[in-house]
Formats: structure tokens, C-alpha cells, sequence
């Protein structure tokens, strides 16, 4: 399960991450994209960035919150089809697709 906890982007931090996105479009609200945890740090993803395999992401915590740019998990899921993950490297918790439940087949 992903964590729950939203943050709207401050202004000034939207407008800095506006000239950085390629896209030139960000939310101005972000979820953490954590899986549920005890810490008080969360991270919401802003932007795919130009430099191969990095992101912005915005990263709070209660009375903190700042822009940083971070490199894509390397991590792939098991099997010969392997998901990718959709953190940054080096991220606390579990990766993307641990923790989901799999798919049941249907019987008749």
C-alpha cells in the first residue's frame, strides 16, 4: 500500500520545478509514492527530467520541504518480464511491486 500522506507544492518551489520539468507542466499537489512507513519523510513525484534516469521529486517532512533531483531505482521485479521500479534509488521501503497482491486467476 502507498503511503497516504499529500503535500501541495509551495509556490516558489512549483515555479523552480516548472523551469526544470521538459514538460513545463507540474501538480500542485503530490502524494508520497513511498509504500506505508513509520518515517516522517515523504517524497512525491514532480517530473520526468531530461538527463536519462532522473526525476524531480518534491520531499517533506512536517515543517520541511525542498526539490530534489534523484536517479531512478535500478531495481527490476522478478520474472522474465520484470516491472521496473518507480522510485529513485536507494529509496527506504519496499520497491514498486513488492507488496501488491498478485493476480488471481479465474475459475469456473
Amino acid at each position: 500500500m502507498r503511503c497516504k500522506h499529500w503535500r501541495q507544492v509551495p509556490l516558489d518551489l512549483a515555479q523552480e520545478a516548472l523551469q526544470k520539468a521538459p514538460s513545463g507542466c507540474v501538480d500542485r499537489a503530490v502524494q508520497c509514492q513511498l509504500s506505508t512507513h513509520e518515517s516522517d519523510e515523504h517524497y512525491g513525484l514532480l517530473a520526468e527530467l531530461d538527463t536519462y534516469g532522473t526525476a524531480l521529486w518534491l520531499r517533506w517532512r512536517e515543517d520541511y520541504v525542498d526539490l530534489v533531483a534523484l536517479r531512478d531505482c535500478p531495481a527490476t521485479g522478478p520474472g522474465p518480464d520484470g516491472e521496473g521500479c518507480c522510485l529513485f534509488a536507494g529509496h527506504p521501503e519496499q520497491h514498486t511491486w513488492e507488496g501488491t497482491p498478485e493476480e488471481v486467476p479465474c475459475t469456473s
